[in-house]
């Protein structure tokens, strides 16, 4: 199997160390460390992805469960990722494989193999998601570049950890993004997360600012990230820092991982959350996790341009990306 070229996504320091520009962690390691990931490695005084060609999950999914909802409706989305994160999330629904560190080496399905596999389930995109893809960051471009050839787009789920560096090179090849901005508090980000909040924000707007479709998710944990103020703070940056347009999907906690203990997420958190969305200016809201219907509205005639009954079923309206009633153009990315 081929593999990733290696000088791009590190900085050699001194004496054999080099500094990993993967993520926002920049870790600085020595020959044979490991950074906080888990799976990029300083071999030779180079950086090794260790998760090169070795995917743990992969599935064919709607795109609507990424979730990206003004992003080719009703397509057939590839989706895979690897073990490893450079987040500690202790609410994690994958955490099986995102905290774990081993890495089966039998599985090999290198970059070629998997944008042929996109071609024969009959996908429109490739989702790299399920753990942290910023941490598999070369494997992922690799296969991102021969998708691009072959009009397959390409999508990042992410914490929204990037490193510049990388946020610039994902403009050149992803086409979409879902970013969890999982609170608006910064010592929660460190001591809960061990990630930055300031760092998620940088991220958003210039993802915005590259031409990424970018739509934002926050699970909500009552108790934890749902005050008021915060969740203004929340909807006034979307809608001052990215755009109105931007889609901010609210999704509902259930007990998992190690947090088995804390309470699901009332429907009515969410409603209230999307009220404060509302006034913020938001056009487009979507509560996930909770069995509602989320269609997407004319943000000027209020007419269902988009109907989602479920996965299975959706009902797009739109004409040449514009609503059938009053021509206002909906943003995103319908073809």
């Amino acid at each position: 199997m081929s593999k990733a070229p290696e000088f791009y996504y590190y900085t050699p320091l001194e004496n054999g160390k080099i500094q990993c520009d993967l993520c926002r962690h920049y870790c600085h390691l020595k020959e044979g460390q490991v950074g906080i990931c888990g799976v990029n490695q300083n071999v030779g005084g180079k950086l090794k992805n260790l998760v090169y060609g070795h995917p743990i999950a992969l599935n064919v999914d709607p795109v609507e469960k990424k979730p990206l909802y003004h992003f080719l409706p009703a397509s057939r989305v590839l989706s895979f990722g690897t073990v490893g994160c450079n987040f500690k999330c202790p609410f994690c629904q994958n955490w099986d494989i995102s905290q774990s560190k081993q890495i089966n080496e039998e599985i090999e399905v290198s970059p070629q193999q998997m944008v042929q596999l996109a071609i024969e389930q009959g996908a429109a995109s490739i989702a790299y998601t399920y753990n942290e893809p910023t941490i598999f960051y070369p494997y992922a471009k690799d296969i991102g570049l021969i998708a691009k050839e072959k009009g397959i787009k390409n999508i990042f789920v992410s914490n929204g950890f990037e490193s510049k560096e990388m946020i610039d090179d994902m403009a050149t090849w992803v086409d979409a993004a879902n970013i969890d901005l999982k609170s608006w508090d910064e010592k929660y980000y460190k001591k809960v997360l061990k990630g930055g909040f300031e760092a998620v924000k940088d991220t958003l707007r210039r993802m915005v600012k590259a031409g990424i479709w970018v739509e934002v998710t926050t699970l909500l944990i009552e108790g934890d990230n749902d005050s008021r103020e915060d969740l203004e703070a929340m909807a006034n940056f979307i809608a001052n820092d990215l755009g109105v347009h931007v889609p901010w999907h609210l999704s509902a906690f259930h007990p998992d991982y190690k947090m088995q203990d804390h309470h699901a997420t009332a429907l009515a958190t969410l409603k209230r959350a999307e009220q404060i969305g509302r006034d913020a200016g938001l056009y487009y809201i979507y509560l996930g996790n909770v069995g509602v219907e989320n269609p997407t509205r004319c943000p000027q005639c209020h007419e269902a341009v988009i109907v989602r009954r479920s996965y299975g079923y959706i009902d797009n309206r739109l004409v040449d990306g514009k609503c059938p009633t009053c021509s206002r153009k909906i943003k995103g990315v319908w073809e």
